[in-house]
């Protein structure tokens, strides 16, 4: 049995590592350094793979078949690249944070902020080594890709 203690730091740890994720995207967004969609981070990592530090792959829904398509093969060239993975339960936060709308869709239409790619270490360095540190402790403990699940506030 795992005494109390032990749940209350890896819940404070994990809520210590959502915050650092969520400054680090917000920060990489308003760097330019932050790519978003499956899509569009298919491209970059096709393009110029050696520039991506942190790939995060975010979805509340394990039932929509396209998308677990999507994060295996991502999963797949990134841990090929040696890219730092991470899942992400949370997307409502993730739009709260990087904004619902873009400027080039239409007003309605929400971002597709399944796959985000974080570019250029310039973004936060703290928060980032932060969450890669997460990430390797993670695959430690025998899980192929970490997980995370960002708290609405």
């Amino acid at each position: 049995m795992i005494p109390e203690q032990s749940f209350v730091s890896i819940r404070n740890r994990m809520q210590s590592v959502g915050r650092a994720l969520e400054e680090l995207l917000v920060t990489a967004q308003k760097q330019h350094c932050l790519t978003v969609g499956i899509y569009e981070s298919a491209k970059l990592l096709n393009a110029d793979s050696d520039s991506v530090v942190l790939c995060v792959l975010a979805a509340d829904d394990a039932d929509d078949v396209a998308v677990q398509i999507h994060f295996t093969l991502l999963q797949s060239f990134c841990c090929d690249s040696g890219i730092t993975i991470l899942r992400v339960a949370g997307v409502q936060r993730l739009q709260q944070l990087l904004g619902a709308a873009d400027a080039n869709r239409n007003p309605g239409e929400l971002r597709d902020l399944h796959c985000m790619l974080v570019t250029n270490p310039e973004a936060d360095h703290s928060r980032l080594q932060e969450v890669g540190t997460y990430c390797q402790e993670s695959l430690g403990l025998d899980q192929w890709v970490p997980e995370l699940v960002l708290q609405e506030r």
